[in-house]
């Protein structure tokens, strides 16, 4: 059993404990041989993560994580390097911010106001590399992150409703239960039109973690106040620290990260997937073994 405990809370349906394992149990029998095959992967906490974002749906819980091993193995999220995405870092219109939030949550800045290429690839790739980045540096027992989104200077050609929509189908499938709670801060009037086309592509659960929060809205800043220490967050988001972003300074920290990442030693609940053995997991495993396993656990309950 991972480091996180499995325990009873209002979104698990009052599932005790020892429920919630049988339904590991039962995910790790759908899933098939793979599971040995690929064990930090499919750890405890990974395959809760993924219950939970299918209410403990045991089939449609397995498919999902199927489909994020299979993704994992064919994209390589793992081996992403700040020398392949160090383009799109130059704004910092995403990083992660020098401090955690009161449950020390990672935090993820965004700022699509500062989008400074035209590649939906490029884009994409820079965004998993700081979701990787920030799972990484997860605390003990910790599993979400926070994600500050800061609208100064967006506009409708900002970012496209493509990536958006990307954006969305990643982080939904394939890294189910890592967002905590996402704040969109002072976003323009014009941004509701775009908020209409894009809602639909997210699930209820993602949609209501979204938080608007304007800085002249003493009751939605309060959202901030209790998620945040104000003398850590960013002075751009109503906090008292000035540091901001500086490309150089973070350059050096997601280098001295990536150095990290094939020997780093985390909890298999806080990030299963930056444990030794996931790098070369993903490099010795095929998707096509992955099929291969999952059919012949199929065929074995027919």
């Amino acid at each position: 059993m991972s480091s996180i405990q499995l325990k009873r809370g209002a979104s698990d349906k009052s599932l005790s404990p020892v429920d919630q394992q049988a339904k590991i149990d039962d995910v790790r029998k759908l899933i098939g041989p793979v599971v040995d095959k690929l064990p930090v992967l499919c750890s405890d906490a990974s395959i809760l993560r993924f219950l939970r974002a299918r209410n403990w749906n045991t089939k449609k819980a397995s498919k999902m994580l199927k489909e994020t091993l299979k993704w994992r193995l064919q994209y390589k999220p793992e081996a992403i390097r700040w020398e392949d995405i160090a383009q799109e870092a130059e704004t910092g219109k995403v990083y992660r911010a020098n401090y955690c939030d009161k449950l020390g949550r990672p935090v993820l800045v965004m700022r699509p106001g500062l989008q400074n290429t035209n590649s939906p690839v490029g884009q994409i790739k820079y965004l998993v590399y700081c979701i990787e980045n920030a799972i990484m540096n997860l605390v003990q027992d910790q599993e979400q992150m926070v994600w500050l989104v800061d609208f100064q200077g967006w506009a409708m050609t900002s970012i496209s409703v493509k990536v958006t929509r990307e954006t969305a189908r990643i982080l939904q499938d394939h890294y189910p239960e890592r967002l905590g709670i996402g704040i969109l801060y002072n976003p323009p009037k014009i941004f509701e039109s775009f908020w209409t086309i894009v809602k639909p592509f997210l699930e209820t659960k993602t949609y209501k973690k979204m938080k608007f929060v304007y800085s002249d809205d003493p009751k939605s800043l309060k959202v901030i106040e209790e998620i945040f220490d104000l003398d850590k967050l960013d002075v751009a988001f109503g906090g008292r620290n000035p540091a901001g972003f500086n490309l150089e300074v973070y350059a050096r920290q997601m280098k001295d990260d990536d150095s990290k990442r094939t020997n780093f030693h985390g909890s298999g609940c806080s990030s299963p997937f930056y444990q030794s053995s996931s790098l070369s997991e993903s490099q010795q495993y095929e998707s096509t073994d992955l099929d291969r396993d999952s059919n012949a656990s199929d065929e074995g309950r027919l």
